[in-house]
């Protein structure tokens, strides 16, 4: 099966900042080569620190190399048509559509899956699905964070997990993966999303606004929980973000749980293991086969 596994890499916290896009192209099981390209964001010369400390790439790097715009003739030959993989899609073709409309270009015609949401599927019982625990699980090199060494790293995971379930054409995802296929075209998209959502039944759920959802992201129709105390924002801060996103609220971690979003622990509640009851519970339900993944602040809040 054919297919280009992509990545993105950010200046700031806007999903228009794209300052490096990464290809891997896969034909006939193999990678036949990896591309990237250095972008000038809209923002240049300004980068959010926060970011330069993820990837490394500074302003500089960037100060001669082309707009989005002024590359966007060569990529889209190379995309146009394609089905593409990403790992947490939703993060890499907002970055796409975003930048796309930033520059008022249309949209590609294009497929995309997530390889995040059908590595769930085949590879149970993780106790993380990001793209760092997945390579080391399978033995992938990985130079995280730069867009190269990630799109190649996507691309050998979807490999091994299309091999491991028997996927070999895109009919096969539906049926094998409980994967729908994305739809990105000049009039719109349609997102990617896995065929199994886990129904909250907390009654203290927080309602958000149906304008605001995002079916498209990570926690749309999942169930979340938080524990310890979150630097970034309050709690309820953080649980009002997931409901406007279309994602549910719990107040305790069941068999039902998507997600547990770790903060700081304070040692004289939970104990030298630093775990308090709610991650000692997730911890438990995952070695059972749960299909629950423990999220640290930063992973909650690179895919807000």
């Amino acid at each position: 099966m054919k297919f280009i596994a992509i990545d993105f890499e950010t200046a700031t916290a806007d999903r228009d900042s794209a300052c490096e896009v990464g290809l891997a192209f896969v034909e006939d099981g193999q990678v036949t080569s990896t591309r990237s390209w250095l972008v000038k964001p809209p923002s240049y010369p300004y980068f959010d620190s926060f970011n330069i400390s993820i990837h490394g790439i500074q302003p500089a790097d960037v100060a001669d190399q082309p707009t989005w715009a002024e590359l966007w003739p060569e990529l889209q030959p190379l995309l146009e048509g394609q089905l593409l993989v990403a790992h947490n899609a939703g993060f890499d073709f907002s970055v796409l559509r975003r930048t796309m409309e930033a520059y008022e270009l249309p949209f590609p015609s294009l497929q995309y899956v997530c390889s995040y949401i059908f590595s769930k599927k085949v590879w149970s019982g993780l106790p993380a699905y990001d793209l760092r625990t997945l390579c080391k699980f399978h033995g992938i090199p990985l130079q995280h964070h730069r867009a190269a060494s990630d799109a190649h790293a996507c691309a050998q995971l979807a490999l091994k997990t299309f091999a491991h379930a028997g996927v070999t054409s895109r009919d096969d995802f539906a049926e094998k993966l409980l994967t729908t296929i994305g739809q990105l075209h000049p009039d719109g998209y349609h997102p990617c999303i896995t065929r199994r959502i886990y129904p909250s039944k907390d009654p203290s759920l927080i309602k958000g606004d149906p304008a605001k959802h995002k079916p498209d992201n990570l926690f749309y129709g999942r169930s979340v929980v938080f524990t310890g105390t979150l630097s970034s924002m309050q709690r309820a801060s953080a649980q009002q973000l997931i409901a406007d996103i279309g994602g549910i609220n719990s107040n305790g971690v069941t068999k039902d749980t998507s997600f547990l979003v770790v903060g700081q622990q304070d040692y004289r509640v939970v104990g030298d293991d630093g775990m308090s009851s709610k991650q000692e519970k997730a911890v438990k339900l995952i070695a059972k086969g749960a299909p629950l993944e423990i999220l640290s602040e930063l992973d909650f809040l690179r895919n807000l």
